[in-house]
């Protein structure tokens, strides 16, 4: 009996949860399953207290191409022509991506190789990102008739105006020192550096009070889709309440008193 290798793996490192796209043959392309399996392990993460950090990568050279061009393919046969297969698959990658920007732990891409189209929208949808300086990003879905409207929502949210329009508008590649300048990425290490360097960030990371990193992340996402007035009085809110939070008050006292914090665990 020949056993299917899970789709997603899942690997703790103390307060770091490494999750790993696992379809190497397929270049990590994002299959129904796929995704829904990697809603399945951030859910579980998000309420696994020993989780303070998660890291996303890919197995095999490639990060990932995208959705599964074959099997979007194979519902053209479908009585609707696949409308409804492909208003329920698209609605899914929403899902997912919504799922990365709105967990409450911090997530951070680890990018091995290319990324293109829906795995570029990944990459763009992860709170950091670290890759190796052979990566390659794009969205190509114009050289195939299928503009990358949903990779768009993602990279125009990290990246200028005018450079999200020249890589969707043109599909060409963008190599790594490009995409940190752009702002898509945070770092571009070697690639025999990338694991070392994307574990030391989500250690540091980790190290922060909890609490407080929920508080933060929820906070720049919200106050990013308010107007500036808006932005200022959630964010001075936000503030207020997190004062109030034990964590605040250990920092604070660690902070005057000239000694470390002791954050509760």
């Amino acid at each position: 009996m020949t056993l299917t290798p899970p789709l997603v793996l899942a690997a703790p490192n103390g307060a770091i949860l490494n999750l790993t796209l696992n379809r190497p043959e397929a270049r990590n392309a994002l299959s129904e399953a796929l995704m829904q399996t990697l809603l399945l392990a951030l859910d579980e993460a998000s309420r696994d207290d020993t989780v303070k950090v998660i890291v996303l990568g890919a197995a095999g050279p490639v990060f990932s191409a995208g959705h599964d061009l074959r099997e979007m393919n194979t519902h053209r046969g479908d009585p609707d022509g696949g409308l409804g297969y492909y208003r329920k698959l698209f609605a899914l990658c929403g899902q997912l991506m919504q799922a990365i920007v709105r967990h409450p732990k911090p997530v951070i891409a680890k990018v091995q190789g290319v990324a293109t189209a829906a795995g570029c929208q990944l990459v763009a949808s992860c709170d950091l990102a670290v890759a190796a300086d052979s990566a390659r990003f794009a969205t190509p879905g114009v050289n195939i008739g299928l503009f990358c409207s949903t990779p768009m929502v993602a990279l125009s949210r990290n990246v200028g105006r005018k450079a999200s329009m020249e890589m969707l508008l043109t599909g060409e590649t963008v190599g790594a020192e490009d995409a940190k300048r752009l702002g898509l990425i945070n770092r571009v290490v070697a690639p025999e550096a990338l694991d070392s360097e994307t574990t030391a960030l989500a250690a540091l990371i980790a190290s922060k009070p909890t609490a407080t990193l929920r508080i933060g992340k929820e906070a720049f996402y919200r106050q990013l889709e308010l107007g500036l007035t808006a932005a200022y009085d959630y964010a001075g809110e936000i503030m207020v309440q997190n004062m109030m939070h034990g964590e605040a008050n250990e920092g604070v006292c660690a902070f005057l008193e000239k000694r470390p914090p002791k954050w509760p665990e």
